[in-house]
Formats: C-alpha cells, sequence, structure tokens
C-alpha cells in the first residue's frame, strides 16, 4: 500500500502501550523483513485489551470477547474515527460501534470464523472436541443449553458480519463458513430481537436503506516469504519428521504422538541404527497454560515410550526454524479444521513432504495436486497419519524429489506476496475510502 497508494495514511489500533511507534517498526523488519516508511504509517494506543484477552472469560469466551471488542472498538473510535475500518482480527462485533459512532465503510480480513456450523454440529450430536469438552457432550441438558447459546451467537455473528461492505478470508475454507454465515437466517429469533433492546443495533443501517448486504466472501491467501526456504537443497534430507505449531491445544500435538508411537510399532526397524527417525516439535509458548501443555505432552511421550526418538523446542529464533526447515524429510500437522495453514506452506517451500489433517485449508487450498501430481498426504486417524508417514519415508528417490520439486513450485508461487497484493486490490478496498 505504501508503494501502490504512497497518500494513504494506515492507523493502526494497537493494545501494545509499551511498545514505541520505532519498536513496533523495528520487530516488523526483523520478523518479516518489510520495512515500512514511518511517514505513511501510526498507531493508536487502546488502554483496554484485556477485555479480548482469553484469560478474561474462561467461561462464554466467545460471547465475552465479542462483548468486550464493542468496549474497545468504543475507545478506539473516541480517539480517531478513520476515513476506512479494515479489521484483521476477527471482531465482527466491533462494526456495530463503528457504524453508529463513525459511519464509515468497513472491511475484514477474516481468518477464522469466531462461530462455524461444525461447531453447532458437533454441539448438536454431542461430539467431543476442544470446543466442546466432555462434561458437556456427556450431557443432554447441557448440549441443549449450549446449542441455544450457539445458536444466539450464530444469529447475532451473522448479522454483524453483514455490516460489512467488503470482506476478504484466507482459505476456501474459511469462506465457506463466512459464506453460511452470511446467508444465514432463523425467523424466530428475527421476531425476538425486534422485542429487545438489541433492535437499536439495525439504527446504522437505516442510514442507507438502499444498501444490499453482501452474500459471500472474497479469497486472498495470505502470503509466505519463501524466498530464503526456497533456495534449500531438496536431496539429503535427515530422517526428520518435523511439527511446527504454537502448542496450543486445537493443534493436537497429542495426535502427533499417537501417531509416531504407532509408527514405530508397526515399524520397528524406523528405532534401528541405521533407520532410526526423530519427531522434532517446535512451537512457541504464549503463557503458562501453554508451558503446562509441553510438560503434558513430554510426560505422554515418556509413557508412550518414544521421549528417546522425541524432541521438543519451545521459543525457538526464526534461524532455528529455518535450520530444522532446511534438515527435515517429512512435515506434519494434525490440527483439525486448520483455517489456513501458513506453517504448512513453509513446509512445503522449504521441501519437507507435509502429512496433515484432511480437513480445512490444508485439504483445499495447500497440499493439493499439482499439474495432477500429489504434493503430500492427508490423514484423519492414528493409523492413516503413521501410514502416511511410513508410505512418505518410503518412497524412490526419483519420487521423493519429484514430490519435494511439485510442493516447493506450487508453494511458492500459489502463497507468494504478489498474488496477496493482487488479491487485496481486487477487494475494492480502495472504492470505500472517502
Amino acid at each position: 500500500m505504501q508503494r501502490t497508494q504512497p497518500d494513504v495514511l494506515s492507523v493502526v489500533y494497537t493494545g501494545d502501550t509499551d511498545a514505541t511507534k520505532e519498536q513496533i517498526l523495528a520487530k516488523v523488519k526483523a520478523g518479516f523483513d518489510i520495512e515500512l516508511s514511518p511517514s505513511s504509517v501510526d498507531f493508536v494506543y487502546l488502554k483496554r485489551r484485556y477485555l479480548v484477552e482469553d484469560k478474561t472469560w474462561p467461561r462464554f469466551t466467545m460471547l465475552g470477547q465479542s462483548i468486550g471488542s464493542m468496549f474497545l472498538a468504543w475507545e478506539a473510535m473516541s480517539k480517531l474515527i478513520p476515513d476506512l475500518y479494515i479489521d484483521s482480527m476477527g471482531y465482527a462485533f466491533t462494526f456495530h460501534i463503528v457504524k453508529l459512532v463513525g459511519g464509515v465503510p468497513i472491511g475484514t480480513y477474516t481468518h477464522y470464523p469466531t462461530i462455524s456450523r461444525n461447531m453447532l454440529a458437533r454441539v448438536s450430536s454431542r461430539q467431543h472436541s476442544h470446543t466442546n469438552p466432555d462434561f458437556v457432550a456427556s450431557s443432554t441438558i447441557r448440549s441443549q443449553v449450549k446449542l441455544l447459546y450457539y445458536r444466539l451467537f450464530m444469529y447475532y455473528y451473522s448479522y454483524s458480519l453483514r455490516q460489512a461492505s467488503f470482506i476478504m478470508v484466507n482459505s476456501s475454507w474459511t469462506k465457506g463458513h463466512i459464506d453460511f454465515a452470511l446467508r444465514h437466517r432463523d425467523m424466530i429469533l428475527d421476531v425476538i430481537h425486534l422485542c429487545t433492546p438489541l433492535a437499536l443495533m439495525t439504527f446504522p443501517a437505516l442510514r442507507d436503506p438502499t444498501r444490499v448486504p453482501l452474500s459471500s466472501a472474497s479469497v486472498v491467501y495470505p502470503p509466505c516469504d519463501a524466498h530464503e526456504m526456497a533456495q534449500f537443497p531438496l536431496k539429503d534430507r535427515e530422517r526428520v519428521i518435523l511439527s511446527l505449531a504454537q502448542f496450543r491445544p486445537e493443534k493436537d500435538h497429542q495426535a502427533q504422538l499417537y501417531a509416531f508411537q504407532k509408527l514405530l510399532k508397526d515399524h520397528p526397524e524406523y528405532s534401528s541404527a541405521t533407520l532410526r527417525i526423530r519427531l522434532v516439535l517446535i512451537g512457541g509458548s504464549r503463557n503458562e497454560g501453554d508451558a503446562a501443555r509441553v510438560a503434558g505432552l513430554k510426560e505422554l511421550a515418556k509413557k508412550l515410550a518414544i521421549d528417546d526418538q522425541t524432541e521438543f523446542i519451545v521459543n525457538a529464533s526464526y534461524p532455528d526454524v529455518l535450520k530444522w526447515l532446511s534438515r527435515a524429510s517429512i512435515g506434519l500437522s494434525t490440527m483439525v479444521d486448520e483455517h489456513f495453514g501458513i506453517n504448512v506452506v513453509e513446509l512445503m517451500a522449504a521441501g519437507v513432504i507435509p502429512v496433515t489433517h484432511a480437513s480445512g485449508g490444508p485439504l483445499n487450498d495447500i497440499v493439493v495436486p499439482y499439474n495432477g501430481q500429489p504434493t503430500g498426504y492427508h490423514a484423519t486417524s492414528t493409523e492413516t497419519f503413521a501410514g502416511a508417514l511410513h508410505e512418505a519415508f518410503t518412497l524412490s528417490k526419483k519420487e521423493e524429489l519429484d514430490m519435494r520439486v511439485r510442493a516447493r513450485t506450487w508453494a511458492v508461487h500459489r502463497f507468494s506476496a504478489e498474488q496477496f497484493e493482487k488479491g487485496w486490490d481486487e477487494s475494492g478496498w480502495k472504492s470505500w475510502l472517502r
């Protein structure tokens, strides 16, 4: 934007109140190798970021964070009303405050739906997941109460999204869920809504009664800076399975350990001196919860008797991550419904053969055939993950090299900065600037 629209001032609302403008720009340069001109970017500091943090809302987290985001938006609008408001955090409920106070156009680049039809389906079918724990799934009454809560939340999430003038999403999986939300209707809740004070939310829409709400989003894949990774050699890789993901519950690192145990059990030769393999898990630990999760994973590795072939690297530096990407043979990602999967793109760009869960972005957008040939593997269970890992390790030298080349070529081309900039421009954001 600084290159093509030098007259546009970009203002970022941030809760990093202890960081100066210079420090933030230096961090951008260090982390992404992007140098921003200080003259056309500025920051507005918000003091109430705690209102959208997980720890503030241990229960009813979605509702609490959404309401909190509205108060945070009020603080933001009280300090600066922009000409165009673009949300990249997924705070759709802020749109009402921006419309009410600022009356300006709204855009969003959504990475993950706050609530999805999958979440409703899991509660309805009483299926256990990290968003639907056993104490809820095992109870008919609690499941029905939670389903009502989700139904109400979906109704107002849908209503919030429809306030946007344009919506970009990071994958076809996210697009499917956002499009569903945009088109979602509930006639019973429509009537109830009109009988509550929440009906006041419709007032901003009365300013432009001719406006037709959006019914679909456009996909703009996030960019992956693969220049350095694309230079890594593709031959003579170490017999290492690399996991690259923050130590968050939804990443399901436990599934990786169980799959690795199954692989070693089915193929004991992978513990021999000549064919020995290792599982290396690299990830960020944000807080005490993540640290406890890592400790639990280490205990599980011992319990499964795979700890001597398993290594955990927490909060690795970027150069260390690159080192492992240049050495590993296979990449492993087990998250269900990964909204995109930039870590998988990095694996492929580095020449690492990916084995991912058969869902979300890795299934639909990333690990897809290139010129009719596979670029990696998909799996859904302990057995199929172990089988895919074994198949990857037993490829012939030619098959292995060909797959690495295909994976890299696809990742570097499809998820480039140029493609991202093109998609961003095609969203039509410029037409909404006053």
